[in-house]
């Protein structure tokens, strides 16, 4: 065996005497019915300095045996190994190869490879890797959190299958794979979740049974609440921005000053700020239709203005101690602000003014719900969060507040209503006539008389047509029925 492989011949014929099998002793071997070709690779050594080794048979020929040592066995330069490559191994391979513009991007991989494929798929031969073994993976995944109260949501398993089928697509690109396994493996269907509107009715609800929905915005009253409660936290203009703006919380901790056109009332969303291994690196926005110029109304602008003053006192009493990295939101001694830390004083601000709980994310949630609500056209609200599809805006991001809601319906009975008296296809008033079999049957259940309801049973009956007075009312005119 070389340190590439070999392959050899084997027969299970049985000596006659002793009953041993002959293997490559058998004088018929190559003859139909007797041996088989097979495959003996070597794996490097695990962890305790155990051998290991991979045996595979059952072809028919030597052409048949080199062509599966062919795809056993990985090419000897440009590999994360000398000869032989597990799915772990091309795992960690991929990730130390790859580059992505957002640290986030790299976080998220490492941490499906570490907690979930590794765990599950890195003893595998690359090249024996099966749809069969992907969903394998995903089966034990949703039964272990399960078993530990913790159940996976099918976004999380969306997002470990995005990691393997990105990678497995680089193994084809380099020629170790012919076919990504990933891509057939099925999943639960998902439904991605929208924004529900704390309304009085559903915080009753959740402070009863503490059951809060996944995402969630506050009603306009509740955000003026917040707002009006932090304004002496030196956090202030942060939350006031992502609240009527929309930024998302990267964005907000990578905004500079240089970006920001208090004259011209604009802010331009050029880079965000993400937080990997410790440290805090800028990065471009999350997609190219971020970068952005968001409009900034009157009152934001006099925030801001007052941020700046409050900021430029802070450097002044600081002193030389103070570093001045030229973010608008930065901590106490001018240094930028971690997108995290925005969120951990977001959670204790919110706490403290008794309002229902909300992500920071969700703010951005609200902001797209408060542009509907002041009559923004869903263009215009797109352009505002950043979006490169009206359809993410519309399906997720929007909620329809009750005010609107509300609004839309009346709208809507009273323009039914209205068209009931004219002439379809005109504002000429319908005539009289043809009313009347409506106005009968209204008057039989009124009047309680079934005769009333069809014109041949109005002999006796001298009583006037009724008339429409108003939309949603009637007038009835009797003469001699004793009313």
């Amino acid at each position: 065996m070389t340190a590439q492989g070999s392959v050899y011949s084997w027969c299970e014929c049985r000596d006659q005497r002793t009953g041993r099998r002959l293997g490559s002793k058998c004088q018929r071997r190559g003859q139909p019915g007797h041996g088989s070709w097979y495959v003996s690779v070597e794996l490097p050594a695990g962890p305790g300095g155990n051998r290991r080794r991979i045996r595979r048979g059952g072809f028919p020929d030597r052409t048949a045996a080199d062509a599966a040592l062919a795809r056993l066995v990985m090419p000897a330069t440009g590999g994360p190994a000398d000869h032989l490559m597990t799915v772990g191994q091309w795992l960690r391979h991929w990730l130390d190869s790859r580059a992505a513009p957002r640290f986030s991007t790299l976080r998220g991989y490492a941490s499906h490879i570490r907690l979930y494929l590794d765990p599950c798929l890195g003893q595998i031969l690359l090249a024996d890797l099966r749809t069969a073994h992907v969903q394998a993976m995903f089966t034990a995944i949703t039964r272990q959190r399960e078993a530990e109260g913790r159940p996976v949501t099918v976004a999380t398993l969306a997002r470990i299958k995005a990691t393997l089928r990105a990678a497995l697509n680089a193994a084809i690109r380099a020629g170790y794979l012919a076919d990504n396994p990933a891509c057939h493996a099925e999943l639960p269907p998902g439904r991605r979740p929208r924004p529900v509107v704390w309304t009085t009715a559903r915080v009753r609800e959740w402070e009863r049974t503490g059951i809060r929905p996944p995402v969630a915005v506050w009603m306009p009253a509740q955000t003026a609440w917040f707002l009006n409660s932090i304004q002496g936290d030196r956090l202030y203009a942060a939350y006031h921005l992502i609240a009527l703006r929309g930024l998302r919380r990267g964005e907000a901790a990578g905004l500079r000053w240089c970006d920001v056109d208090l004259e011209g009332a604009t802010a331009v969303i050029s880079q965000q700020l993400q937080q990997y291994g410790g440290h805090l690196a800028a990065c471009p926005p999350k997609t190219g239709s971020s970068e952005r110029a968001v409009a900034l109304d009157r009152t934001t602008v006099t925030v801001l203005r007052r941020h700046r003053a409050a900021q430029e006192a802070e450097c002044a009493a600081m002193g030389a101690g103070y570093h001045d990295s030229g973010y608008v939101f930065t901590g106490i001694q001018g240094d930028p602000m971690a997108p995290g830390r925005l969120s951990r004083r977001f959670r204790q601000l919110s706490a403290e003014a008794g309002l229902p709980p909300v992500r920071l994310h969700d703010l951005r949630h609200g902001a797209a719900s408060l542009a509907l609500a002041a009559g923004a056209e869903l263009k215009t609200v797109q352009d505002q969060l950043g979006h490169s599809s009206i359809v993410l805006t519309a399906d997720t991001y929007i909620s329809v507040l009750p005010e609107v809601a509300r609004k839309t319906a009346e709208d809507t009975a009273t323009l039914v209503i209205q068209a009931g008296y004219r002439v379809p296809g005109t504002r000429r008033p319908r005539r009289r006539s043809g009313l009347r079999p409506l106005r009968r049957r209204v008057r039989a259940a009124v009047l309680g008389d079934a005769s009333l309801a069809h014109p041949a049973r109005q002999i006796g009956h001298p009583a006037r047509r009724i008339r429409p007075a108003r939309p949603g009312g009637w007038i009835r005119k009797r003469r001699d029925l004793g009313t």
